[in-house]
C-alpha cells in the first residue's frame, strides 16, 4: 500500500496539441507550458479557418481553444466541430460569466481555463483533460463490447420474435434511451412495423399494427395509406424541435406515433441486411434533444451485430408477432429493480436516471449527482456502488458541509499518534477506510476552498498522507459526489475550484424534483404508508382520491423527504381506516413571497442599490476571484468609478 512519489516514464508517447489563440503572447506561453508537460505542439491557429486548415493536415490529441477569436466565427462554433470529430478540447477565456459557462458546457469540453492563467493551472487542466479523455474512450469501448456481447448472446438464445425484440429493447435501452421503439423492414405496400413501448423500468409492451390502430383510433387501412405517402429516411437522422415538426409534414406516420405517445424527439437508423433489404429502427423519446451523434456512432459500430440480430429474428419479414401456441420454458423472473433498492418511481424522468446508473456503474468513472435537497441523491450513489465491481468493498459517505475545517485532514486522511494535541492514538481516515471501494462526497458544494485544494491533490495523485505521517499511502477509490448547488455559479463566483469541478464533472446525473414527476407520487405515498404502518404495527391506511389529489397538486419544495415526513405525520394523526385528507403543515401552505419589496426608483438609485447589494455579498471585495466586478461582469476600474460616483463607499464602511 505504501509507495514513493511516482515519476512519469521518459518513454511515454508525447501528446499532440493544437493551440487556437489569436493573442501572440498567450499562445506562446501556452506552447512553452505544453512542451514542459511533455506535449508536442503541432501548430498555432489565430482563427477558426486557420484551425480547420491545420486539422485537415494532422489530427491533434487535444486542442487549447480561445472562445473569442479573430474573424466571424468564435471558439464555441469550432468546439461543436471538434466534438463531432471526437477531438478533445480545453476552453480558454477571459470571461467566466454564467452565459459563457452555459454555452461552453453544451460542447462538453475537457477543461476551462480563465485568463490570466498560471503554469500550474495549465498543467493541472491538461492532466484532468487526459484523464477524462482516457476514461471517455475506455468507457465507449466498454459500452460497445458489452452491447455486442449481450446482443450476440440474444442471437444464440431460443427466444421467439416477440420476446427477442423485447430483450433487444431492454439491452439497448441503457445506452440509447427511448420511450417507444419502432422496428421493421421498409414495405412499399403496407405498414407492418412493430412497436415496443416502455411501461416502466424494465417492462416493455409490444405494439402491433392492430394495437396501434386502436390506440390512435385510426383504421389499419388509414395507417397503410398514411405510411405509403410518408417519406422514408435512407440515411440515419435525428429529429427534435423544429426539425421534428417539419418532418411530420413529410412523414405523417411519425406524427401519428408522436401524437399518441407524447414524443418530442426521435432517431432513425436504417440497417442494410445481407439480402439488401433496409430494416429500420426508430427510437422515440418524450424529452427534447435526447439523441446525438454519439448515439449514431455507437449504432454504426454495432451495425454488423445488429444485422445478425435482424437475420436471426426477422428472416421472414411477413411474420406476424403473436404469442406462440407452444409455451416455452422461461427463466424465473428476476427482480426488476435489483440494485435499485429504495428508489421508487417509474416515470420517464426516473427511467432516464436508472439508465444512467446502469450505464456508469460498471466503470471507474467519477460521477456527479445533481439535484435539489430531498430528491434522494444518496440512494443514487448507493445504487451505483451496489451495481459496480466494488460492491463487496466499503461505501464511505462523507457530508462535506459537516466537516470542521480544522479537523478535515484528520477525518479524511487520518493521523498518527502524537501528530497534534489530543491525538492520543493513530486514526484511520475515511479515504483509507474506503480503499478498494467508493467514496461518496455528499454536499460537495459546501466544501471549504482550502479543503478543495487538498481533495484535488488526492484525486490527482491517488495518494494520501496521514497528519503527522512521513510516508505516502497509495489508495484505490472511486469518487461519487453530490450537490444541490449550481456548481457553475459557484465556480464563476470564485467559491468552487474550476479544476476540481471538471475533475468531478465526468458523468453528471440530474435527479428530478418530485414536482416534475408527479406520476410517481401514488407509488411513493403507498410505499411510505406501508413502511410506517409496519413500524407502528398498524394496518396500512387507504389513501382516498381526494387525499391523493392533494399530494399531486402540492409543489413539494422539500421533495421526497418532505413527502415522507408528511405521510408519517398523517398516519400518527389519522384515527380512521382511510386517509380522507392531508393536513399540510401551516408553513408548507404559505404562498411563495419575495423577500425584497419593490418601490419606484430612478435608474441611478436602482443601480446604486444593486451594486451595494453585491458588494455586501462579497464583503466589500471589488476585484479578483469572487469579487463584485467578476460577479457583475464589468472591469474593476469601471466598478470603482461607479462606486465613487454613486457615493457607495460610506455605506460599505
Amino acid at each position: 500500500m505504501v509507495s514513493n512519489e511516482t515519476q512519469k516514464p521518459e518513454n511515454q508517447a508525447k501528446k499532440n496539441i493544437l493551440i487556437v489563440e489569436d493573442q501572440f503572447v498567450e499562445a506562446h506561453d501556452l506552447q512553452l507550458i505544453a512542451e514542459k508537460a511533455n506535449c508536442n505542439v503541432i501548430g498555432i491557429a489565430r482563427s477558426v479557418e486557420q484551425a480547420l486548415e491545420k486539422l485537415e493536415m494532422q489530427k491533434p490529441d487535444l486542442v487549447f481553444l480561445d472562445i473569442m477569436l479573430k474573424g466571424d466565427r468564435n471558439g464555441i462554433e469550432l468546439a461543436h466541430i471538434l466534438k463531432n470529430r471526437n477531438i478533445g478540447f480545453i476552453f480558454i477565456s477571459a470571461n467566466s460569466s454564467k452565459q459563457i459557462l452555459n454555452e461552453a458546457k453544451i460542447t462538453c469540453p475537457y477543461g476551462f481555463i480563465l485568463k490570466p492563467f498560471r503554469d500550474q493551472d495549465i498543467l493541472t487542466t491538461l492532466e484532468i483533460a487526459f484523464y477524462r479523455q482516457k476514461y471517455s474512450l475506455e468507457s465507449q469501448l466498454m459500452h460497445e463490447y458489452q452491447l455486442k456481447k449481450n446482443i450476440t448472446e440474444l442471437i444464440h438464445s431460443n427466444l421467439n420474435q416477440e420476446d427477442g425484440l423485447k430483450a433487444f429493447a431492454k439491452i439497448i435501452q441503457t445506452f440509447i434511451s427511448f420511450d417507444y421503439l419502432e422496428t421493421g423492414f421498409y414495405d412499399p405496400v403496407q405498414y407492418a412495423n412493430i412497436g415496443i413501448a416502455r411501461k416502466n423500468i424494465e417492462e416493455y409492451q409490444t405494439i402491433t399494427v392492430s394495437k396501434l390502430s386502436k390506440i390512435a383510433e385510426i383504421s389499419i387501412k388509414e395507417l397503410d395509406e398514411t405510411y405509403k405517402k410518408s417519406q422514408i429516411d435512407t440515411d440515419p437522422a435525428i429529429y427534435s424541435g423544429e426539425s421534428l415538426i417539419n418532418n411530420f409534414q413529410k412523414s405523417p406516420i411519425k406524427g401519428i406515433i408522436a401524437h399518441n405517445f407524447g414524443i418530442k424527439s426521435y432517431l432513425v437508423f436504417p440497417v442494410l441486411t445481407d439480402n439488401s433489404q433496409r430494416f429500420y429502427f426508430t427510437f422515440y423519446s418524450r424529452n427534447f434533444n435526447v439523441y446525438s451523434d454519439e448515439n449514431l456512432n455507437l449504432l454504426h459500430h454495432l451495425n454488423t451485430t445488429i444485422s445478425d440480430f435482424i437475420t436471426r429474428f426477422f428472416s421472414d419479414k411477413k411474420e406476424i408477432v403473436q404469442t406462440k401456441a407452444i409455451i416455452q420454458r422461461k427463466e424465473p423472473a428476476e427482480n426488476t429493480k435489483s440494485g435499485f433498492e429504495g428508489i421508487i418511481g417509474n416515470s420517464s424522468q426516473m427511467a432516464t436516471v436508472f439508465n444512467y446508473i446502469k450505464k456508469v456503474a460498471p466503470s471507474e468513472t467519477s460521477v456527479l449527482i445533481l439535484g435539489e435537497s430531498g430528491t434522494g441523491k444518496e440512494k443514487i450513489a448507493q445504487s451505483i456502488h451496489a451495481l459496480s465491481p466494488r460492491k463487496d468493498k466499503p461505501l464511505i459517505i462523507i457530508n462535506c458541509g459537516a466537516i470542521p475545517e480544522n479537523l478535515a485532514e484528520s477525518i479524511l486522511f487520518g493521523h498518527e499518534k502524537g501528530a497534534f494535541t489530543g491525538a492520543l492514538e493513530k486514526r484511520i481516515g475515511k479515504f483509507e477506510l474506503a480503499d478498494g471501494g467508493t467514496i461518496f462526497l455528499d454536499e460537495i458544494g459546501e466544501m471549504p476552498m482550502a479543503l478543495q485544494v487538498k481533495l484535488l491533490r488526492v484525486l490527482q495523485e491517488k495518494t494520501i498522507e496521514r497528519v503527522g505521517g512521513l510516508l505516502s499511502l497509495k489508495i484505490d477509490v472511486r469518487i461519487i459526489a453530490a450537490t444541490n448547488k449550481d456548481l457553475e455559479h459557484e465556480v464563476s463566483a470564485g467559491r468552487f475550484r474550476m479544476d476540481l469541478y471538471y475533475r468531478l464533472y465526468v458523468f453528471p446525473i440530474l435527479v428530478p424534483s418530485l414536482r416534475s414527476r408527479t406520476e410517481d407520487i401514488p407509488e411513493l405515498a403507498d410505499h411510505f404508508i406501508k413502511m410506517y404502518s409496519k413500524n407502528m404495527d398498524i394496518k396500512p391506511s387507504l389513501l382516498s382520491n381526494i387525499a391523493l389529489q392533494q399530494l399531486i397538486n402540492y409543489k413539494w419544495p422539500g421533495n421526497i423527504r418532505e413527502l415522507e415526513h408528511i405521510i408519517q405525520r398523517t398516519l400518527l394523526l389519522n384515527e380512521e381506516s382511510s386517509i380522507k385528507t392531508i393536513e399540510f403543515q401551516p408553513s408548507s401552505l404559505k404562498p411563495e413571497q419575495n423577500t425584497e419589496t419593490f418601490s419606484i426608483k430612478t435608474i441611478l438609485e436602482n443601480e446604486r442599490d444593486y451594486i451595494l447589494y453585491i458588494l455586501k455579498k462579497c464583503n466589500g471585495k471589488v476585484s479578483g476571484a469572487g469579487g463584485a466586478a467578476e460577479i457583475l461582469d464589468i472591469n474593476p476600474s469601471t466598478l470603482t468609478s461607479r462606486i465613487k460616483k454613486l457615493e457607495i463607499n460610506k455605506e460599505i464602511n
